[in-house]
């Protein structure tokens, strides 16, 4: 049968788990593994920076629930990838970097971009290692899938020498591995669940915080069971926005404090009691309130926060035993209450989203942009990249699907919103992907915007342009005064002409009637377009919308 190569190996692993692209920048030292894509059908996407293909393979993984590949090369294409890397593990995105290194006869001897790669990524991988001979290519891709998918999901990366991808192994005498992982759900204790049910009879005002493994677990349908058959209320964050439509009569998005300070008992489902959700503590939380917990993962459960009941258990797994279990409730005056209270914030709000001031508000911007991006016929996915304008924005935009949502996640990193979209656009066509762009974060990854051009791949950035690092600069100008506050300042950067000059389109926006317009006319234009919108500054903190975390 001949000989196959370790490039060729890579190729028919990826496709043996159904990945239909990867994510790269050209270098020598990996271009065995494009050669054995190619021959599996595996689309090579190549893009303008290696941390932009560690973010495209990240935001891979999540939208197919799935493994995402990037392929990087030695020395400072790794380097420049660890920053994806880190992201993706702090968002628990089973993603898998593949980087390429000098042949192993020529290590130690000063090689072209030689140098200690495998060791970086022991604390923010699931695992790293380096792959010794081609005849192993297999049982470590074998390995790598299965560690990246496991419990809580995380990346994992993985070292690939010169001649162990170019060195070929006796076809006849290899065999891919086959069943090496398993997609079994972990369910939760029923003890646990009954003491759960227990706390729940005598609650009177409950309420649900579930976050990102409700998406990564398909657990929508089940949370929605369970809320309508307890009436609680439900709040999501993270890649749990959209898990249950904007217009259901449980999800609540505007009174989550209210509603988690004033609660009896609090179901937290798959999102850790981290800075998103002040540790657990007071104020967001009451200290009085029991706390019922569900995470994968144990060591978890009670971090920062003592809990009552703390499951072990995939989101589906839970909520699926919960709905079975939870005793029927009506609770109407609570949800009454609760939902007039999320009207008047509404109300409240509504008068900023309406307003015609000049520079334009965060919060008009953003209910202009969710109108059009929700119109008849659309399917949109919405791509959070930045500071201020991306946290106001997610307090307007409507999401009515799971998986409609894509933020960095907990590591706070910016430059995702193209490589972001590039993957999410590649997999789905037929979704509008439209990016909520910081003027500072377009600096990081802007120039992929041109790789969306290249593949062909229309999407929409709305660049919301303050001319400032406007979440650092307020609170830094706040405590420390004008004159200690450098670095925080922008130039009021055309950022529509940059994606003009790339070949797509271009629209500048100074006043709010010209908004629509101009959002509309970039969805119809086809192609990769940037509506570039002069915002006010001093919007977040007019509105109190400003904060920070440190």
């Amino acid at each position: 049968m001949g000989m196959v190569t370790g490039g060729q190996l890579v190729g028919r692993m990826l496709k043996k788990e159904g990945v239909r692209h990867i994510f790269t920048l050209s270098g020598l030292h990996v271009a065995p593994i494009y050669a054995g894509c190619v021959e599996e059908g595996i689309q090579v996407i190549d893009t303008r920076h290696e941390q932009a293909a560690a973010h495209a393979a990240d935001a891979y993984a999540r939208v197919t629930r799935g493994v995402g590949v990037a392929v990087v090369t030695a020395g400072p294409g790794v380097t420049d990838a660890l920053t994806g890397v880190a992201n993706a593990h702090a968002a628990s995105s089973p993603m898998i970097l593949l980087g390429g290194a000098a042949p192993i006869f020529n290590q130690s001897r000063g090689s072209l971009q030689e140098m200690e790669q495998v060791d970086l990524f022991h604390r923010i991988s699931k695992w790293s290692d380096r792959i010794p001979t081609p005849e192993l290519v297999p049982a470590y891709l074998a390995k790598a899938f299965r560690v990246a998918l496991s419990g809580r999901p995380g990346p994992v990366f993985l070292e690939l020498a010169w001649d162990v991808l170019c060195n070929g192994v006796d076809e006849e005498t290899l065999q891919l591995p086959r069943s090496y992982r398993t997609d079994a759900r972990q369910a939760p204790d029923p003890r646990k669940v009954d003491e759960a049910m227990a706390l729940l009879k005598s609650a009177e005002r409950p309420a649900i915080i579930a976050g990102s493994s409700v998406y990564w677990d398909g657990a929508w349908d089940a949370l929605r069971r369970f809320a309508e058959t307890a009436r609680i209320p439900v709040y999501l964050n993270g890649a749990g926005r959209g898990c249950l439509p904007a217009n259901h009569p449980l999800f609540f998005q505007h009174t989550r404090k209210d509603a988690l300070s004033g609660a009896d008992l609090v179901f937290v489902i798959g999102t850790p009691f981290d800075f998103r959700l002040n540790y657990g503590a007071e104020p967001t939380f009451s200290a009085e309130s029991k706390i019922v917990q569900v995470d994968i993962d144990p060591t978890e459960v009670g971090r920062n926060r003592a809990v009552d009941v703390g499951l072990i258990a995939d989101s589906y797994s839970a909520l699926t035993a919960f709905a079975d279990a939870a005793p029927r409730a009506t609770r109407d005056t609570f949800i009454s209450q609760l939902r007039e209270r999320e009207r008047k914030k509404l109300r409240d709000l509504e008068e900023w989203t309406k307003n015609d001031s000049v520079p334009i508000h965060h919060y008009r911007l953003a209910r202009e942009m969710s109108e059009v991006a929700n119109g008849p016929g659309q399917d949109p996915v919405f791509i959070a990249d930045g500071g201020n304008w991306v946290a106001m924005a997610a307090k307007v935009i409507e999401l009515n699907r799971p998986g409609r949502w894509l933020d960095p996640g907990p590591l706070g990193c910016l430059g995702v919103g193209a490589p972001f979209a590039l993957a999410s656009k590649v997999l789905h066509p037929e979704r509008t992907h439209w990016i909520i762009q910081g003027d500072g974060s377009f600096g990081l990854n802007g120039m992929d915007f041109e790789t969306a051009l290249r593949f062909k791949l229309p999407m929409v950035c709305v660049v919301g342009n303050d001319a400032a690092w406007g979440q650092i600069r307020i609170p830094q100008v706040q405590m420390f005064g004008e004159d200690k506050s450098p670095g925080t300042r922008l130039a009021p950067t055309r950022y529509d002409k940059v994606v003009e000059a790339f070949g797509g389109h271009g629209e500048l926006v100074t006043e709010p009637a010209q908004i629509r317009p101009a959002l509309e006319r970039a969805l119809a234009s086809g192609t990769v377009a940037c509506v570039n919108v002069m915002l006010d500054p001093e919007a977040p903190v007019k509105a109190g919308a400003m904060g920070y975390a440190v």
